[in-house]
């Protein structure tokens, strides 16, 4: 499920903001001891971070699906996609190569139920279920219920987030489609007055 670039008050009821991270778009598969990861074209991706794969097939029951980013974090939590792009460059794991972890923000199948038709927020409660005590590697990306308009009154700061996600609560997930409901915010530097928002495509 893909964002779309169009307006949003900030205002707007009925809306969740998330963490944006710079990675590998990735969907995982996973429960009684294995595990795979795909891209967005379907492609097998197993190989390019075994030890996410390790530590996902610890998990119990299942399957799951869940649909994330592969990420390479610095020191603050910031994405490092440059650092991303030589890690996967390899195709697999080697010496030296930096440690990555899998950034999931929403839960599509649940011990083998196709939940994508059920609300966004009940997918999350799911994934919050999943991931009470998250394995090695794995983060459940944060959101706040609180609007648009909170986000823009934190101070601006070079350690923050380029950018978040808008989600419409009640949105449900359309593979493939780059859907209305979904829409990336990117921060822009503030001016005297007040920070500024802006709108703008998801990066393939």
């Amino acid at each position: 499920m893909l964002l779309s670039e169009r307006s949003l008050g900030l205002h707007e009821p009925g809306w969740i903001y998330e963490l944006k991270y710079d990675g590998l778009r990735m969907t995982a598969a996973f429960g009684d001891g294995a595990a795979q990861f795909r891209t967005r074209n379907g492609a097998s991706a197993a190989k390019w971070f075994p030890e996410l794969g390790d530590s996902l097939s610890e998990m119990g029951g299942g399957p799951y699906v869940t649909d994330g980013e592969v990420c390479v974090l610095d020191d603050e939590g910031r994405s490092d996609f440059q650092a991303l792009q030589e890690r996967a460059r390899h195709r697999c794991w080697y010496v030296g190569a930096k440690p990555v972890v899998y950034c999931v923000f929403d839960l599509l199948v649940d011990r083998g139920v196709d939940i994508t038709t059920q609300p966004l927020m009940l997918r999350k409660a799911a994934l919050a279920r999943l991931f009470g005590e998250p394995p090695w590697g794995i983060l459940v990306v944060k959101y706040s219920d609180k609007g648009g308009a909170h986000l823009v009154k934190q101070p601006a700061h070079p350690l923050g987030p380029e950018a978040f996600v808008a989600k419409r609560r009640s949105s449900i997930y359309l593979p493939g489609v780059r859907t209305s409901e979904w829409v990336k915010i990117k921060r822009k530097s503030r001016t005297a007055r007040e920070p500024t928002l802006s709108f703008k495509l998801h990066r393939p």
